[in-house]
């Protein structure tokens, strides 16, 4: 009986061996067979085979569903082929396996674009931007212009411009950058645009030509770009806007000045406008000259925090303190996370003769810098949040 215990365990192992035996073999041709099916894709991809080489991706990825670079290359020539669904399908799968790889997020984003999905395509783009992407500029180029459109779409667009503008420094050159750099600048949309005639597309290119020449550093080129423009249109949509804006950026504060009141009198519900003359009144210290317009301005849009702070801020350097805290106080409100509002609001509080509040503002001011690292939330526009031209107090 022994013997025939120790017979039936031994045969019992020598078949749990042979099982085992049998799975590692079937591993291995298996394993040889995806080796080989990932290999043709490859020569198939180098040789442009794109029809056969996105069958062969995808018989390798269904073998291996955890190859994240199969994943890719297959949304990639999906991409090429605009099946964009598809191909957002496959890059999704990639970038969960490899979320840290940049170009995947990008290239994800850009096939989102293509299906409307706007939203998730800025997220995208800008995350796969902040990882890093590869060093080819082409996709690097084709990145930032579509954030920029994006950002556009958003109504961000101070970020637009500021996005745009690098291809601008970069040497790109086309009229579809002009164009969406020209919205940028003009605080236009798309539909908008759309909506417009033929002068207003020329408008739109050529601001965005003078724009290029500015981010270029070209600034006495841009300038005449921008005075031609204000002198053919001079009642075009938000066109003396531009020019005093850029005017203000070239410290011609008198001359920029004029232009924003051009456009008060074109537009007389212009808010951006009245928020610059407002800003500049400050920074020169014009207090009283500055009033009527952030006065207009809190009046136009009363939950901006911007406007509120402009005029609590002209406020207190006019004597008005006691109108001067009301305002600041709103300001603070409407905007928490702002360390500029709290700085001007101690020294509102200070001139109230309110020691503790101005100490606990100041305390704010000096925390929220901090976590800030030196960031400024009046740098969104208007339209979002606040203009991007955000006011510049005295510092501490």
């Amino acid at each position: 009986m022994r013997e025939l215990a120790l017979k039936l365990t031994v045969l019992a192992l020598l078949g749990l061996s042979c099982a085992h035996d049998a799975r590692a073999q079937r591993a291995t041709v298996r394993a040889q067979d995806f080796d080989r099916v990932a290999a043709q894709a490859e020569q198939a991809r180098s040789a442009n085979r794109v029809e056969e080489a996105i069958k062969l991706y995808r018989r390798a990825v269904s073998m291996r569903p955890r190859w994240a670079e199969g994943w890719f290359n297959l949304g990639t020539l999906l991409y090429d082929k605009d099946a964009y669904a598809d191909a957002a399908a496959a890059l999704g799968r990639a970038a969960a396996l490899s979320p840290k790889v940049g170009t995947t997020w990008v290239m994800m984003g850009l096939c989102e674009f293509k299906l409307g999905r706007h939203a998730e395509a800025l997220e995208h783009i800008q995350r796969g931007r902040k990882l890093g992407v590869s060093a080819n500029p082409q996709l690097r180029h084709v990145m930032i212009y579509h954030e920029g459109l994006l950002l556009v779409g958003k109504g961000d667009f101070q970020r637009a411009q500021d996005t745009l503008g690098q291809l601008s420094e970069e040497g790109v050159e086309s009229d579809e950058l002009f164009m969406a750099l020209g919205l940028s600048v003009l605080r236009l949309r798309f539909s908008e645009l759309r909506a417009g005639g033929p002068a207003l597309r020329e408008i739109v290119g050529r601001v965005g030509r003078a724009e290029h020449l500015a981010a270029q550093k070209k600034f006495e080129e841009a300038q005449a770009a921008y005075e031609r423009l204000a002198a053919d249109f001079p009642k075009g949509q938000n066109v003396q806007y531009a020019l005093g804006r850029f005017l203000l950026t070239s410290n011609e504060d008198e001359r920029a000045v004029a232009a924003l009141l051009r456009e008060i009198e074109n537009n007389p519900q212009h808010l951006l406008a009245r928020l610059l003359i407002a800003d500049t009144k400050l920074r020169l210290r014009e207090f009283a000259a500055g009033l009527p317009y952030a006065e207009e301005a809190a009046k136009l849009s009363p939950r901006l925090p911007l406007a509120r702070y402009l005029l609590g801020s002209l406020l207190l350097g006019a004597g008005q303190t006691a109108r001067a805290v009301a305002e600041l106080e709103t300001a603070a409100r409407l905007m928490p996370g702002e360390p500029k509002i709290f700085y001007a609001l101690s020294n509102a509080y200070l001139r109230a003769g309110r020691k503790q509040d101005a100490e606990r503002a100041l305390a704010t001011f000096a925390r929220l810098r901090e976590q800030n690292e030196g960031g400024d939330a009046f740098g969104r526009d208007v339209t979002g949040q606040a203009e991007g031209q955000a006011s510049r107090p005295p510092k501490p």
